[in-house]
C-alpha cells in the first residue's frame, strides 16, 4: 500500500517538533534530528537510530557541513539573485499544493467495517505461499554430492540433523555453509526451480536423494519444517488496508476536485 510522500523541504517543514534531538551547535545553530531527516531522505529505507556508529557520525558532521554551507550562501546575499527569487516561489506553489493534500488526506475517514469487509472479499490478495525451511550442501561435481548422501544414508531424526550440519560446515562451498547450510524459511519463487522442485517435494525430516543440480553446482537438501500456504491474519494486514483503502478515497476525492476545477477554468493546450 502506498503512502502520501511529500517533497524534502514540504516533509521538513511539517515534520518540526518542539523537542527536537540536537547532535551538534554550529556558530550558535543547532544541528538538529530534523536536519539530520533531510540527509536520510536520500537513504532509502536505512534509520539514523539503526546505524553504526561511525555511520551516525559521518551523517552528522554532513549535518553540519551543510549548516556551514547554508550560512555561507545566505551570507552571499543570494536571496537577492533573481534565480532564487523564482525558485521559491515555484517552491511555495508546490508546498501550499502538498500541505493542501496532505490535510485533504488527513481528515479521509474509513471505518472498521470497510476494512473488514474488504479482508473478508479479497481472500485472494492476502495469501502467503507454502514455505519450507532447509538446509542444503553445495559441492562442485555430482561425484561429491553422491558421497554426501551416501554419508547420510540411514540416519534420521537429530542424528540425520547433526551430520548434515557437520558436512553443510566442512564440505559446502556456498556461502551458507558456516551456518551449517542453513537457508531459512523460503517460498518456491524465492529459489531457482530445479532446488524449489526438490525442497517442496520433500517431506520434514527428508533429505534429496539424488543430488540436484542448478547453475551454481550440486545440492543435497534437507527439510526441516515445512508451511501450508494460509491466509494472512486480519490482525497483521489490517493496516495496511486501512490505509490504501484511505489513499483510494483520497484519490477520488483529489480526481473529482481537479474535474470541477477544469470545467470553470480556461485551458489551452501547445
Amino acid at each position: 500500500m502506498k503512502k502520501i510522500i511529500l517533497s524534502s523541504i514540504a516533509a521538513a517543514v511539517l515534520g518540526v517538533s518542539l523537542n527536537a534531538t540536537v547532535f551538534a551547535t554550529v556558530n550558535g545553530e543547532d544541528v538538529t534530528d530534523q536536519d539530520i531527516a533531510v540527509l536520510m531522505r536520500a537513504m532509502q529505507g536505512a534509520k539514523f537510530e539503526t546505524l553504526p556508529e561511525d555511520a551516525k557520525q559521518k551523517i552528522v558532521e554532513q549535518a553540519i557541513e551543510r549548516k556551514l554551507l547554508t550560512s555561507e550562501a545566505m551570507k552571499s546575499g543570494v536571496e537577492k539573485d533573481k534565480d532564487y527569487a523564482e525558485a521559491l516561489k515555484r517552491i511555495k506553489s508546490d508546498l501550499a499544493l502538498e500541505v493542501w493534500m496532505k490535510k485533504i488526506f488527513d481528515g479521509v475517514k474509513v471505518s472498521p467495517q470497510e476494512v473488514k469487509d474488504y479482508y473478508d472479499k479479497n481472500a485472494d490478495k492476502f495469501m502467503q505461499p507454502a514455505t519450507v525451511k532447509a538446509r542444503h550442501v553445495l559441492v562442485k561435481t555430482e561425484e561429491e554430492a553422491k558421497d554426501v548422501i551416501k554419508q547420510l544414508d540411514g540416519l534420521s531424526g537429530q542424528k540425520l540433523a547433526d551430520k548434515f550440519i557437520e558436512l553443510a560446515t566442512t564440505k559446502s562451498t556456498g556461502p551458507s555453509g558456516q551456518g551449517g547450510g542453513d537457508l531459512g524459511w523460503f517460498a518456491a519463487n524465492q529459489m531457482v526451480k530445479p532446488f524449489a522442485d526438490a525442497a517442496f517435494a520433500l517431506k520434514k525430516g527428508e533429505i534429496t536423494k539424488v543430488p540436484v543440480q542448478t547453475q551454481f553446482g550440486y545440492h543435497v537438501i534437507l527439510v526441516e519444517d515445512t508451511k501450508a500456504a494460509e491466509k494472512a491474519t486480519f490482525e497483521t494486514v489490517k493496516a495496511n488496508i486501512e490505509n490504501g483503502l484511505k489513499m483510494e478515497k483520497f484519490r477520488v476525492q483529489v480526481s473529482e476536485k481537479a474535474k470541477k476545477l477544469r470545467q470553470n477554468a480556461k485551458v489551452t493546450t501547445k
